[in-house]
């Protein structure tokens, strides 16, 4: 149950996350910027801006996505959750209530056990 209800989170999770970095606003990405020709800041992946809510946003659903990840995968390991699945199976005993046949059955044929043949002796 915890599993299930942990992967429905994951989803949801994953879903806003991808929602959440296609509303985010590209940081100058032409071809120009790429090689160092699109004038303005120096910096290799341009001039360093205060972090915004979408940025700090995606930044806590990408923790959050790799925590459930880990977090999944160990409650799968385990297996299922039963109480009685832990438990060593009892030896069977006898009972004495079952009823015993009165007739017994008809003898059946049986054939003769086939013949064995002797193995080969070892070459000296």
């Amino acid at each position: 149950m915890l599993y299930y209800l942990g992967s429905v989170i994951y989803v949801f999770v994953c879903l806003v996350l991808m929602l959440v970095i296609l509303l985010q606003q590209g940081k100058g990405g032409d071809i120009a910027s790429a090689f160092g020709g699109g004038g303005g800041s120096q910096a290799a992946f341009g001039a360093r801006s205060g972090a915004t809510v979408l940025s700090r946003a995606t930044t806590i659903l990408a923790v959050l996505f790799i925590v459930g990840a880990l977090v999944l995968n160990i409650l799968a390991q385990r297996g299922p959750g039963s109480v009685v699945g832990g438990r060593a199976p009892q030896a069977a005993q006898p009972s004495s209530t079952l009823p015993t046949p009165t007739a017994t059955p008809p003898a059946q044929q049986q054939s003769a056990p086939a013949q064995q043949t002797p193995a080969p002796k070892p070459a000296q």
